[in-house]
């Protein structure tokens, strides 16, 4: 499988690189940047230890060699400031997008090609994607809230001390400030995590809160985020192109789950080789259905902002 990954020269887009260089799963990594040095200086250094890891080829290239790829990852976009909402970025990154959507096009890719977008604000991005590109809404993936939910699950272990691989919880809706953690569905090694030692509303709280200014922590910290958002990168991937269909909470064009029309955002979604398979809908508590629609309602007010002219 080939995957183009373009913005590779930034911190998430080499990162996502290195995780699947790591992953030995992908035959081929593609990476094209503005900077063609940083594209061409990533793609070196991961191909300088390919032969400690994975027999794949990795190169620096452009949207000509890109055309027969099975996976388009768009990581490039402006970074987001420590106090900004992922929403504010709208305006600031739609035309870079805009200008992205057309270089594919123009360039041509395959009737089954999958796009995946992981810049911010991701759901915008998604579902203006679909729009332009006109895939069916099965090829237009955005990284949705899988990072969201990454986050939450290990910070929920290591507030509780507990393995974090056996913390399984969802975070829905947008990848931003309405973002809906699920605690209802929420377990530690199979177990309801409400009945988990330490957990209270005041936990609850507390986590879901970190996890929700997440993003801005990182960005405070060091400049932002790459290693965690690189792995569920591959993660997504890694169920592409092993049709693995694991259930996973990705950013597609709504097509009636929880009532959701017009807008992309997060809900369980089977993801196989064909992209997204089928959106389902699991059992909600009441706060959290409202939640979920309530979120929607903010990012399609969003949307409604973003003039039609700049994609």
């Amino acid at each position: 499988m080939k995957v183009t990954i373009i913005g590779g020269g930034g911190r998430v887009g080499s990162n996502a690189a290195f995780a699947l260089q790591c992953g030995r799963i992908v035959t081929e990594i593609q990476i094209v940047d503005a900077n063609g040095d940083f594209a061409a200086g990533e793609a070196l250094d991961l191909l300088h230890g390919a032969s400690a890891i994975a027999d794949q080829r990795i190169y620096a290239g452009d949207y000509e060699r890109a055309k027969d790829s099975d996976i388009f990852v768009i990581t490039a976009g402006l970074r987001r400031k420590p106090d900004e909402s992922r929403l504010a970025l709208a305006n600031r990154n739609v035309a870079l997008f805009s200008q992205i959507m057309a270089s594919i096009k123009a360039a041509g890719f395959r009737s089954d090609a999958i796009v995946f977008v992981v810049s911010n604000p991701v759901d915008i991005l998604t579902h203006l994607a679909t729009a332009y590109l006109g895939l069916p809404w099965t090829q237009v993936i955005g990284l949705g809230t899988m990072l969201d939910t990454a986050r939450l699950s290990s910070l929920i272990a290591d507030e509780l001390q507990l393995a974090p691989t056996q913390v399984k919880a969802l975070v829905l809706g947008e990848h931003g400030d309405s973002m809906v953690p699920i605690w209802s569905s929420a377990t530690v090694a199979g177990v309801p995590l409400e009945k988990a030692p330490g957990f209270s509303a005041a936990f609850q709280t507390k986590v879901a809160e970190r996890a929700r200014g997440g993003g801005a922590e990182v960005i405070r910290l060091k400049g932002g985020a790459g290693w965690a958002v690189a792995v569920t990168i591959a993660e997504v991937i890694h169920s592409i192109a092993l049709n693995a269909k694991r259930l996973l909470p990705v950013s597609t064009l709504q097509q009636g789950r929880y009532g959701l029309r017009q807008v992309c955002l997060s809900v369980p979604t089977v993801v196989g080789r064909r992209g997204a398979i089928e959106q389902v809908e699991i059992g909600l508590w009441p706060k959290e259905l409202q939640a979920l629609q309530a979120s929607a309602k903010t990012l399609q007010e969003t949307l409604s902002k973003i003039a039609s002219d700049k994609i």
